[in-house]
């Protein structure tokens, strides 16, 4: 895959076996070192391990997009093959939610829509933070649609009633609740370290009212369209433009309630 001028070669090393959980691990141990050694990041999940190199432009041409954990990474980051691939899933889904829907309640078609639908929308969206609107509104539609089917709501109906009724977050203010929620998981040691050390508090250079806030440095970047998009400018934007109370809390369970009434209210402007 091609970025800036870089040659990213994902190589997806799939590992099974018998052993069990605790004999896997430690026959996996020895792995991390040796990858280390010879300066290779990597991931390592439940059944697989990803080996992430770098190399300069050569005469072999890489794929043009990859396919990693579910997500479709495309050469200039545009994530249409991703966008694209969750809308036609997404209208497989709701197709047949749509055909049941006589027989089914309300409460059981929601509970479809967030396993079949919601899910897909959901899955791994921070990395759609900053892309255009007219790609989230595909993802939107989708949203509409399935708010639509529950409630019964005509086509011809405005659709904003129905997200507030049912409670639901447009996609864009979705991303922002993922990226806040990584974002407070990072500054509170329940996130892995390469995403804690991406933020930094911020300084005043000289002692201001707002030094004892609980704000976070927004690092320079070159590029508008992808440096402004990467986690470490993001997050401290979105996390920056927070009241303090929420920023001050300590409990997780809370700081998701209060994310999402304050999400909430600034979607529909309540």
């Amino acid at each position: 895959m091609r970025i800036e001028g870089y040659y990213y070669n994902i190589n997806r090393v799939f590992l099974g076996s018998v052993l069990g959980p605790l004999l896997f691990i430690i026959y996996l141990l020895p792995l991390g070192h040796i990858l280390r050694h010879y300066g290779i990041q990597f991931h390592c999940y439940a059944d697989d391990t990803q080996l992430y190199i770098s190399t300069r432009p050569n005469i072999s041409l890489p794929p043009s997009a990859v396919k990693s954990l579910g997500v479709i990474f495309d050469s200039t980051l545009s994530f249409i093959p991703q966008i694209n691939n969750i809308s036609r899933t997404a209208f497989s889904h709701l197709h047949n939610i749509a055909r049941l829907r006589p027989s089914l309640s309300q409460h059981s078609t929601q509970i479809l829509v967030y396993a079949l639908v919601t899910s897909h929308i959901d899955y791994c969206n921070a990395i759609l933070c900053g892309l255009p609107n007219k790609l989230l509104h595909h993802l939107q539609i989708i949203q509409n649609s399935a708010a639509r089917i529950i409630t019964h709501t005509k086509s011809s109906d405005h659709i904003t009633p129905t997200l507030i009724q049912l409670h639901w977050l447009p996609v864009q203010q979705r991303i922002n609740y993922k990226i806040l929620l990584l974002t407070f998981k990072a500054l509170h040691n329940l996130a892995p370290p390469y995403l804690s050390e991406l933020l930094h508090p911020y300084t005043p250079s000289r002692s201001l009212r707002s030094s004892s806030a609980v704000l976070l440095s927004v690092p320079s970047f070159r590029l508008s369209t992808m440096g402004a998009r990467a986690f470490s400018c993001s997050a401290p934007r979105l996390w920056n433009s927070l009241p303090l109370y929420i920023c001050q809390l300590d409990s997780i369970t809370q700081f998701k309630s209060q994310i999402k009434i304050h999400l909430f209210k600034l979607a529909y402007t309540l």
